[in-house]
C-alpha cells in the first residue's frame, strides 16, 4: 500500500470535537460491565454520534452502530463497512487534493455560500471542488459506496480542524478567520474479526429490529438539536445543495428533528425501552435539573428514566465526574455523568433495586406535591424543618391535604392523615402508580377530552401566551371533563380528578355540598412544572417508606405511639385564609376537641408541632395563646407568604400572624 506521504498521521475515529462525546467515559463504560460480570458477545450503540463507543468495544463484541444524522452516518461507513475498499487508491486521492492549486479553483456552491464564515476563501473553495470531486467518482462508478464514504469522512474531519468556530457550527467566531491550509489526511481503518452494522434509522423504530445483548443509549440531553449544531456537515455529508438561510448558513433541517432534544423526550425514552430486545440496558444521561438557561435543561428526568427502566429490570444507577464538551455556555462546572445499569428481567412490573452512589442526587431538596392547597407548607418548608426534631421514628402528618410536610419528612417512617378520602385516594394512585405510565393515562384522558398540551405544542399553538393563560381555550373540555368525573363510578374517576386539578384554577381541590368538584377551569395545563412536580412526588413516595390514611384527627387518640415519633398538624384555621369548603367546615368547637387531643399527646410525651395563625386582619385567636401559654409550649413566629394575604402591610386589620407551636 502506498502511503503517499501521510506516515502515521492517520485519523481516528476520536479525533472530533462533538457535542456528549463520550471518549472520556469509555473505560468508565466498560469497568461498569465489568463490575457487573456480564457476558456479551453484541453490543449496540442506538445514538452513536461519533461512533466512539461502537468502536472501543469492536474488538470484544459485534457492533450494532446507528445515528440519524448523514454525517455520522458516513463516517460510520467509512471505518465500520463491509464493503473492500481500495486503500491506496484512496490514499492517493487525497495526495492529490492536497496538493491543489486553489488559484485554478474557480467558485462553486460551498465557497458562494461559506466563504468568510466558517472559513476563508480558498478552503471554502477547496472544500467545495473535492466534495464535488467525490460526488462525481460515485456517480460515474469509479468508487463505491463506502470508498465515497472514506473520502467524505477525511474531508469532514479535514475541515473540522480548521472551522473558525469553538466545535460546532450554531455559529461562526466574529474574528480574522486564521489562515490553516485545509488537510486531508487517511484514515485508521482497523482489521476486525467481529462484525459491524451500520444503520442510519431513528432508535426507536431501529430497537424493533434488532437484537443485542447490550445496549446503549446515549441520547441528547437538552434542546440543543444535533443537526443545527452540525448542519454544515450534513450538508457536506448529504451534497444536495440545498438553499441556505440566516447568519449561520443552516439548511432546512426539519426531518433531523429529534424528539429527544424536544419536550416529548420522556414519551419517547419511555416507548423506546419499552421495545428493546436486549439482556442489558446502559444508558447515559446527565440531569442538570434547571440549571442554566432553558435550552442547556434536561428534557428526561432521572425518575422518568428510572420508571421506564425499572419496568424492564433491577437498575443500579452509576455516577462519574464529568467535564464534557459543551457549546461554550454552560456554566456548570460539577457534571456528573450517570449511567443507568438495567439487568433485564422477563418479570412484569418487577420492582427494581435501585442504588445511588449519592443518595437520590435527582431529586431536590424539598419535593412539592402536585396537590395545591391554599395554605399549603412547601415555601415554609426551610423554615419548619429547622424547627422539627431530628430524630424522628415515625413521623404523623395530621391534615395532610397535599402531604408537603410529610413527604419532605426525615423519618424512618411517615404516615400522612387527612379526612378527605378524594385526597387520600388520589395520593394512593400517585405513590402506588409507574410514573411513566401515570403518565401515559392522564395524557390520554387529555387527549379524549381535548384539552392543551402547551408542554409539547407551545402557547402559539393554541392562540395563546403564558400571561393570559389557557383558560379560554380548555373552558369548554374542562367543563365536560368536569361532568364526566362528578357521574364517573368506574376506576378511572380518580386519573379524572387529578386531571381536572392539573387543569383548574390555580391547581386547587374544591368540592361543594353534594360531592361534586366544582372548581372552575384555570390558567394553566398540565405543563413541564406539573410534570416535574408529578414526577418527583411518585419518587420520593416510593423512595421514602410513606403511608397514606383516611381518617380525621381523633385517630391520633388510638396509636401506641414509641418515645421518638412526631405529630405534625396542620388544620384548618379558625382565622382562616381561605375557604375551606369541606362538608362540616371548621368550627369552635373543632378547634377545642384538638386542643384535648393535644393535650393528650403531651400527657403521653409525644412530641408535636402545631402550625396556625393568631392574628389575621385584626382578628386575633386568643383560644389558642391561652392554651399554648397555660401548657408553657413554645410559640415559634414563621414568616408566611400566601398569595392572598398581607404580611408586609404594616396597617392592623392586614396583619397576620403565623406560628409554629411545639410542646418540646
Amino acid at each position: 500500500m502506498v502511503d503517499a506521504g501521510f506516515g502515521n498521521n492517520k485519523i481516528s475515529i476520536t479525533q472530533r470535537r462533538y457535542l456528549g462525546s463520550k471518549t472520556k467515559l469509555l473505560t468508565f463504560i466498560e469497568s461498569i460491565l465489568m463490575k457487573e460480570k456480564v457476558k456479551y458477545n453484541s453490543l449496540a450503540d442506538i445514538f452513536a454520534g461519533t461512533g466512539v463507543v461502537a468502536d472501543y468495544f469492536h474488538d470484544k463484541a459485534n457492533v450494532i452502530v446507528n445515528d440519524i444524522l448523514e454525517s455520522n452516518y458516513q463516517c460510520y461507513l467509512a471505518f465500520f463497512g463491509k464493503e473492500h475498499i481500495r486503500l491506496s487508491f484512496l490514499n492517493n486521492r487525497l495526495y492529490e487534493y492536497n496538493k491543489l492549486d486553489v488559484k485554478k479553483i474557480p467558485d462553486n456552491y460551498f465557497s458562494k455560500n461559506f466563504a468568510n464564515t466558517y472559513f476563508n476563501l480558498s478552503n471554502s473553495k477547496l472544500i467545495g471542488f473535492i466534495r464535488e470531486d467525490i460526488e462525481f467518482l460515485y456517480h460515474n462508478k469509479k468508487i463505491n459506496k463506502r470508498e465515497r464514504a472514506y473520502l467524505i469522512t477525511s474531508l469532514m474531519y479535514g475541515l473540522d480542524r480548521i472551522a473558525n468556530t469553538v466545535g460546532h457550527y450554531d455559529a461562526y467566531r466574529k474574528v480574522k478567520i486564521p489562515d490553516k491550509k485545509l488537510e486531508l489526511r487517511v484514515l485508521n481503518i482497523k482489521e476486525r474479526k467481529k462484525k459491524a452494522f451500520v444503520y442510519k434509522q431513528d432508535a426507536n423504530e431501529l430497537v424493533k429490529k434488532i437484537k443485542a445483548d447490550v445496549v446503549y443509549i446515549d441520547p441528547p440531553y437538552n434542546s440543543r438539536q444535533y443537526s443545527d449544531a452540525y448542519h454544515l456537515l450534513e450538508n457536506i455529508a448529504s451534497w444536495e445543495k440545498k438553499k441556505v438561510y440566516g447568519i449561520a448558513k443552516k439548511i432546512d433541517r426539519a426531518d433531523l428533528k429529534s424528539n429527544y432534544s424536544l419536550k416529548s423526550a420522556g414519551n419517547a425514552f419511555s416507548d423506546l425501552i419499552k421495545d428493546i430486545d436486549a439482556k442489558f440496558i446502559m444508558v447515559s444521561y446527565n440531569d442538570m435539573g434547571t440549571s442554566g438557561n432553558a435550552r442547556s435543561q434536561s428534557r428526561i428526568s432521572d425518575h422518568e428514566i428510572m420508571s421506564a427502566l425499572e419496568r424492564r429490570g433491577r437498575v443500579t444507577v452509576y455516577e462519574k465526574a464529568f467535564n464534557q464538551f459543551t457549546t461554550g455556555s454552560s456554566t456548570k462546572s460539577d457534571l456528573k455523568e450517570r449511567i443507568f445499569f438495567c439487568r433485564v428481567e422477563v418479570k412484569k412490573n418487577l420492582k427494581a433495586s435501585v442504588i445511588y452512589s449519592e443518595k437520590n442526587t435527582h431529586l431536590p431538596t424539598f419535593v412539592k406535591s402536585p396537590l395545591n392547597y391554599t395554605g399549603g407548607k412547601h415555601k415554609l418548608l426551610p423554615q419548619l424543618t429547622k424547627l422539627f426534631p431530628k430524630n424522628i421514628e415515625t413521623f404523623y402528618d395530621m391534615f395532610c391535604g397535599g402531604a408537603n410536610v410529610g413527604i419532605n419528612a426525615n423519618a424512618n417512617k411517615i404516615i400522612c392523615i387527612d379526612k378527605n378520602k378524594r385526597v387520600i385516594e388520589l395520593l394512593q394512585l400517585i405513590k402506588n402508580s409507574n410514573f411513566e405510565e401515570l403518565n401515559q393515562n392522564l395524557v390520554g384522558i387529555i387527549d379524549k377530552y381535548g384539552l392543551s398540551q402547551s408542554y409539547i405544542n407551545g402557547y402559539d399553538k393554541y392562540n395563546s401566551h403564558s400571561s393570559s393563560g389557557l383558560g379560554g381555550y380548555n373552558k369548554e373540555a374542562f367543563i365536560s371533563l368536569r361532568k364526566a368525573y362528578n357521574l364517573s363510578k368506574t376506576k378511572e374517576k380518580e386519573l379524572l380528578l387529578l386531571v381536572l386539578i392539573l387543569y383548574g384554577f390555580n391547581n386547587q381541590i374544591r368540592f361543594n355540598s353534594k360531592g361534586d368538584f366544582n372548581l372552575p377551569v384555570g390558567k394553566r395545563d398540565y405543563n413541564g412544572n406539573s410534570r416535574k412536580n408529578l414526577s418527583y412526588f411518585n419518587a420520593v413516595t416510593n423512595h421514602k417508606n410513606v403511608i397514606f390514611i383516611c381518617e380525621d384527627f381523633s385517630f391520633l387518640n388510638n396509636i401506641h405511639f414509641s418515645k421518638n415519633d412526631f405529630v405534625y398538624l396542620d388544620p384548618p384555621y379558625l382565622l382562616g385564609l381561605a375557604s375551606y369548603n369541606e362538608s362540616g367546615g371548621w368550627s369552635t368547637e373543632d378547634e377545642l376537641k384538638l386542643y384535648k387531643t393535644l393535650s393528650i399527646l403531651h400527657k403521653k410525651g409525644v412530641r408535636f408541632a402545631l402550625s396556625n395563625v393568631i392574628e389575621h386582619k385584626g382578628n386575633i385567636n386568643n383560644d389558642l395563646i391561652k392554651y399554648a401559654q397555660t401548657n408553657k409550649f413554645t410559640i415559634h413566629s414563621i414568616k408566611h407568604n400566601y398569595r392572598n394575604s398581607n404580611y408586609q402591610s404594616t396597617a392592623k386589620n392586614s396583619m397576620t400572624r403565623e406560628v409554629l407551636i411545639t410542646n418540646y
